[in-house]
């Protein structure tokens, strides 16, 4: 505000802006004092029973109430999950809910393995980080300088620049294969190499160059797969055992492993995998040989204990694997505040910073969080291709626990848009070269649909602006002098223009 009055009314006015401002500060540190208080005086049964009637949808459109846990497992057709909580650098709650396998009547536990598909990268990455550093080796030379079963085929896509390991832990390499299917069980497998260069019996695409390496970021499982084979060729060792000697065993991870098909695991403590219809995956999950980009069976317990090593090495007051030095560098973003680390992906909500990474196998979805500081955490794993259930436990976790930023929920009024608008706006967009989102409708009902990936409906927030609750996005329709849709604006994560096709 202007200051217009005398020196000795401004006088007073400060004196007046200095107590209110220790009024305001006793009453915010009061207001946190009795939350923290109330969270300590709840015993761990009142919080289970809170998070498990807690979950709320991203988007609100009406005076919905939360949701029970069970309940809303039905809805989704999701028969099991499992979930872990961190408060204070300890393990609060793990437990399992619904059945690891319908079709033998096992139960979820705490300690049921579930494949944690692309969390596997957050475990490859500190194994990396650990050779690299044991072995003294350069993380920003030229990857053909450690690769020596396969070399990278560069072409004039990459103008002459060379990937490095951090581009690849970091998915700023410039290279295509998103993700992978997997293997049927008893089915043959492709070696790495067969799977890098798109060989059968592969059934991903060969990698190769998209665009210039660290220009921008992409999501590249394709990447992740050349570290594991860098990795083996370096050490000699089968990947698995590796990561087991080096990273799960230091961790304290003792029920995890890398192997695939898991091997010495009791069949009984694996889950199966269900589709979104509930139906299990043909032979019960998949096998991915790539490893590094999601071969990680585990459980939310285990992920806890590799969770609060990271904090607690980020601080320096533990390195069982890496030490404080390398786990910043870990959780550095390669080129953006927000994004792509290395092995983690980091989200800072008004100075209130996380690392984690999502997860998406054929018959499992899943995600976990560690804040940087204060030692919180959650993990949440699902046996279903259904991941909206996924978010809806994170929001009532952090709503429950404090855990700032971490909940998506937001109320929104839905717009009216015209029919005859809504029929401007079917039709295909190119995302990406190789991504293609279809727009669609059912009625009023707007749906859209990636290449490869599921149908989800669009809300509109406005004429021409729509959001989904499914996933954090939206897309806004744009058009020409004309009056014509022209493109596009797609966000998520990052600002996408795709022209209509």
């Amino acid at each position: 505000m202007k200051n217009t009055e005398t020196t000795h009314l401004g006088s007073l006015k400060e004196a007046s802006q200095e107590s209110y401002k220790l009024t305001a500060a006793l009453v915010l540190f009061f207001s946190v004092f009795i939350f923290s208080t109330t969270l300590a005086q709840s015993t761990v049964e009142d919080r289970i029973r809170q998070v498990e009637n807690g979950l709320t949808e991203n988007i609100q459109t009406g005076d919905s109430a939360p949701f029970n846990l069970l309940e809303r497992m039905k809805y989704f057709k999701v028969h099991g999950l499992s979930i872990a909580v961190i408060k204070d650098y300890k393990v609060d709650f793990a437990k399992g809910y619904g059945f690891a396998d319908t079709e033998k009547k096992i139960r979820v536990s705490d300690k049921t393995l579930f494949q944690a598909a692309s969390i596997s990268k957050s475990l490859n990455s500190l194994a990396i980080l650990k050779l690299f550093k044991d072995r003294n080796l350069d993380l920003y030379a030229d990857i053909n300088t450690y690769l020596k079963s396969w070399k990278f085929p560069y072409d004039s896509i990459s103008k002459g620049k060379k990937i490095n390991m951090a581009n690849l832990l970091s998915h700023t390499a410039g290279l295509n294969v998103h993700g992978f299917g997997g293997y049927e069980a008893g089915k043959p497998l492709p070696s790495v190499i067969q799977i890098l260069n798109g060989q059968s019996p592969a059934n991903s695409d060969a990698v190769h160059s998209l665009f210039v390496p660290g220009t921008r970021q992409e999501y590249s499982g394709g990447g992740t797969t050349i570290s594991q084979l860098i990795l083996t060729d370096i050490t000699g060792q089968r990947y698995e055992n590796y990561l087991m000697e080096q990273v799960l065993k230091p961790l304290g991870m003792l029920s995890s492993t890398f192997a695939q098909p898991p091997l010495g695991i009791r069949q009984e403590l694996l889950s199966a995998g269900y589709d979104g219809d509930g139906k299990e995956v043909k032979g019960k999950y998949h096998i991915y040989p790539e490893q590094a980009a999601a071969g990680l069976w585990t459980n939310p317990r285990d992920l806890a204990k590799y969770i609060i090593e990271t904090q607690l090495a980020y601080q320096g007051k533990s390195a069982k694997v890496l030490d404080e030095q390398h786990t910043k560098l870990r959780l550095s973003p390669y080129m953006n505040k927000n994004g792509a680390a290395l092995g983690v992906f980091v989200e800072d909500y008004d100075g209130i910073k996380y690392f984690g990474h999502g997860a998406g196998n054929a018959g499992f979805t899943g995600g976990y969080y560690g804040s940087f500081e204060g030692g919180n955490g959650l993990v949440v794993m699902v046996n279903s291709d259904n991941g909206e259930i996924v978010q809806e436990l994170i929001n009532s976790i952090s709503t429950v626990y404090n855990f700032k930023g971490l909940s998506k929920t937001k109320k929104v009024t839905l717009a009216d848009v015209p029919d005859a608008d809504l029929d401007r706006y079917l039709g295909n967009y190119q995302l990406t070269p190789e991504l293609v989102l279809a727009v669609s409708r059912e009625g009023k009902k707007v749906f859209v649909q990636a290449t490869g990936q599921p149908k989800i409906e669009a809300f509109a927030e406005s004429g021409n602006k729509f959001f989904f609750k499914t996933i954090q996005a939206s897309m806004e329709f744009v058009k020409d002098q004309n009056g014509l849709i022209k493109e596009m604006i797609f966000i998520q994560g990052r600002t996408i223009h795709a022209k209509k096709l």
